[in-house]
């Protein structure tokens, strides 16, 4: 038996492959969309891919379980309380499934959602009673738990889900052996949860000791402390956790139509007619030069979790990108389900060289010279579009906070003319939000160069304090 856990650092997604040499079979939990590595790997090591295993109903990405079932037959498994639209086999406490030497054993741990189960997984070879490993989704994360908030808008409560998951753990997994081994679905950097380590991989005794969230504790006490302070959530959560119930198009499927070259003509006509324009390129080429009406999310970075909170699932998107990293660009709007891209810009911004009458700049400022402006009196609107807690803990004076996550809502309202500099605490989301700003009719705009930390460096004032999104 062997257990390969693969990472992606984008998401901060784990998933696993369990193989057998003696039967020369394999199971999949909780695949990423794109399963050429599940099936390269297979092959090498002569097995074939017969279960497929979600241990809920991922609300961060669109699971690779149709596209795996589709490629080699193999069976999908997911907790009894799934509903779902394509065949499937429901498991309950209990249930196994074996070939060769490995077990696959079922616990039932609803709590971050009620079809939620953990895997355990038993090699054979060594011990029928002792589980290997446990893989646990997202009910046990190295260093916390997972979030029982995220339901709410579908009708599950948070606080029915935290009864649930105060259950899960204290009646199943922490029974379990110190010993074995614990692989969850993700890690730091998720926002299934708050306190994600950047470990892959610990132990039920390692967490029993050093997880926050299985010190004792009663059930009251539990529940407010695993709800408090969580991330909100981005708007696509949802349309994932429904879209992974449902039959669909393979992302073969999807990127066939979304990998299309368009010329720049049919790009304005369709810009003119309501399609998202998004240009991934980094931020400096971007604010040197774009073409009106984009939206700038760099490819590197958080990528996905804000293409998923700035862009529309329903509106068609055409992207922007270095030529070459079209289909990175595309392939990863399509792990989180954003399967509405109609291709992107042939040539890239080379084909914009005779055509400045489209294109459109976004000047940068340094901190001193930000802070050399505020001396004399020139006051720019500066707004800082962290979270609120990162601007209750230190901000520029004068500056408002409007968290990039609603900042498309408040630009609505802000006046045209109005000078404005954008900043957050390296320049990644300011980038967005300046390109947000110049998308809807904003020309006086500066982009903070090197957001807060640069001001920190400069030894400029620092003020702190609550956070209140400011009225326009």
């Amino acid at each position: 038996m062997q257990v390969k856990q693969y990472y992606l650092g984008c998401l901060s997604h784990a998933s696993y492959m369990i193989t057998d040499d003696k039967t020369g079979t394999a199971a999949v939990v909780d695949p990423q969309r794109d399963i050429e590595q599940y099936l390269l790997d297979a092959e090498k090591g002569g097995h074939t891919i017969r279960h497929v295993f979600l241990t809920h109903f991922h609300a961060d990405f669109l699971a690779g379980h149709i596209e795996l079932r589709d490629k080699t037959n193999a069976a999908i498994y997911i907790g009894r309380r799934g509903e779902v639209e394509y065949p499937v086999t429901h498991v309950k406490d209990g249930d196994r499934v074996e070939f060769g030497d490995v077990r696959l054993e079922i616990l039932e741990t609803p709590g971050h959602t009620p079809e939620g189960i953990s895997i355990l997984v038993y090699d054979l070879t060594q011990s029928g009673r002792q589980p290997y490993a446990v893989m646990t989704g997202d009910t046990l994360f190295i260093g916390d738990v997972g979030r029982p908030d995220l339901l709410a808008s579908i009708g599950v409560t948070a606080d029915a889900l935290a009864d649930m998951l105060y259950d899960s753990l204290r009646q199943k997994l922490t029974t379990l052996p110190d010993a074995t081994l614990v692989y969850p679905a993700h890690g730091a950097g998720s926002m299934c949860g708050k306190n994600l380590s950047t470990e892959t991989v610990s132990t039920i005794g390692e967490q029993k000791k050093f997880n926050y969230a299985l010190q004792p504790m009663d059930r009251a006490e539990f529940k407010a402390i695993v709800t408090a302070e969580q991330p909100e959530a981005p708007g696509y959560f949802i349309h994932d956790a429904m879209l992974n119930r449902q039959e669909r198009s393979s992302l073969d499927a999807t990127l066939a139509k979304s990998l299309q070259a368009i010329n720049l003509e049919q790009v304005l006509r369709l810009v003119n007619q309501g399609t998202q324009l998004l240009d991934v390129r980094d931020a400096i080429d971007f604010e040197g030069a774009h073409l009106a009406g984009a939206l700038n999310i760099p490819i590197q970075g958080k990528y996905a979790t804000w293409c998923g909170t700035m862009l529309s699932q329903n509106e068609p998107i055409v992207v922007i990108a270095e030529p070459g990293h079209e289909e990175e660009a595309i392939l990863r709007l399509g792990r989180i389900g954003f399967d509405n891209v109609m291709g992107y810009l042939r040539g890239g911004m080379s084909t914009l060289e005779n055509r400045p009458d489209l294109l459109q700049r976004i000047d940068r400022i340094t901190a001193v010279a930000l802070a050399g402006q505020q001396a004399t009196g020139a006051m720019p609107m500066v707004v800082d579009v962290r979270t609120a807690k990162e601007w209750a803990v230190g901000h520029i004076p004068n500056s408002v906070n409007v968290p990039l996550n609603h900042f498309r809502q408040w630009v609505a309202q802000l006046p045209s003319d109005r000078n404005v500099v954008v900043h957050c605490e390296g320049g990644y989301r300011s980038a967005i939000a300046a390109s947000l700003l110049t998308q809807t009719g904003h020309s006086n705009v500066m982009d903070l160069v090197g957001g807060f930390k640069a001001w920190q460096t400069s030894k400029l004032p620092v003020e702190s304090g609550t956070s209140v999104v400011p009225e326009t």
